[in-house]
């Protein structure tokens, strides 16, 4: 196996963030390389997120890639370190795709708020902002939906254990002062990250997932890049199979949610070490 082959097998067996951390590594190497013999600084311009909406319309993609560009190291450091934390969390807990959910949506959310502060707001407002980049509105999105969904679940932070709802607390009050500050346009799309996730999860604890439009969107969009099955599909006759009127793998599919919805609720309510054996290894299994 070469070098290469390697890598790709590799890259393969990780899962959705892992990839998509490998994947901001590699554009940050990428945009130090042309930086440095391209002799320009602004060498990830055409991923960045610009405040000036006509700009906007000529790269509309930005809205989604400036998540993926990050110039300084330790900014790329921090938010990567973040996420990978955080991603385990929720893959242990929830399904991969509405944890990619809430990611992406945070960040087209985080997006679209700095696009409209800085389009509708008066000038006198608001200081002048760089291209937006960075992953920080889809990680904010991920902590704050977790702090609100379990908000008396304990993490461990350093030496000490401080409940999620604190965490997002602080999160928002940070980004909060940050808006008087020099990076105003990159805490006005933490904040809209944040408030996707705080609504997310609201919705979530009635029983509504609100980002399985955007995963149907996706799919669709994956699906153009999948090659095309030549096998036939076999359709069985209507009716047959059902289960209180859904297939059997809806059926399944569902009791597995309802499952997991009542331990998330016993997390919530009296911590991760009130599960029992059977149901961390259900959880665990459910993540995988």
């Amino acid at each position: 196996m070469s070098d290469f082959e390697n890598l790709k097998y590799k890259f393969n067996r990780f899962n959705v963030f892992e990839k998509i951390i490998t994947i901001n590594i590699v554009v940050f190497i990428f945009g130090q390389l042309i930086k440095v013999f391209g002799r320009t600084g602004n060498s990830l311009s055409y991923l960045s997120l610009p405040s000036d909406f006509s700009q906007f319309l000529w790269k509309p993609w930005s809205l989604i890639t400036y998540g993926f560009a990050h110039y300084g190291f330790f900014h790329i450091l921090f938010n990567l370190l973040i996420l990978y934390y955080i991603s385990r969390m929720l893959l242990n807990l929830f399904r991969p795709k509405m944890a990619l959910n809430i990611y992406f949506l945070g960040i087209i959310v985080g997006g679209l708020a700095f696009l409209l502060v800085y389009n509708v707001f008066p000038r006198g407002f608001i200081i002048n902002a760089q291209p937006l980049v960075g992953a920080s509105a889809g990680i904010n999105a991920m902590l704050i939906f977790l702090g609100v969904y379990m908000p008396e679940t304990e993490v461990r932070v350093l030496v000490v254990n401080i409940k999620l709802k604190y965490i997002a607390m602080a999160i928002v009050l940070i980004n909060i002062l940050g808006l008087f500050g020099t990076n105003q346009g990159g805490n006005v799309a933490h904040l809209g990250g944040a408030l996707l996730g705080y609504f997310y999860a609201i919705k979530l604890k009635e029983g509504k997932d609100i980002g399985t439009g955007f995963e149907r969107i996706m799919d669709r969009v994956v699906s153009w890049f999948q090659p095309k099955s030549t096998l036939k599909t076999v359709h069985r006759k209507k009716g047959k199979g059902k289960y209180a009127g859904k297939s059997k793998d809806e059926f399944d599919k569902l009791n597995k949610q309802k499952k997991i919805d009542l331990i998330l609720d016993k997390i919530s309510k009296s911590g991760y070490e009130s599960l029992s054996a059977d149901e961390k290894e259900f959880l665990f299994k459910a993540g995988e």
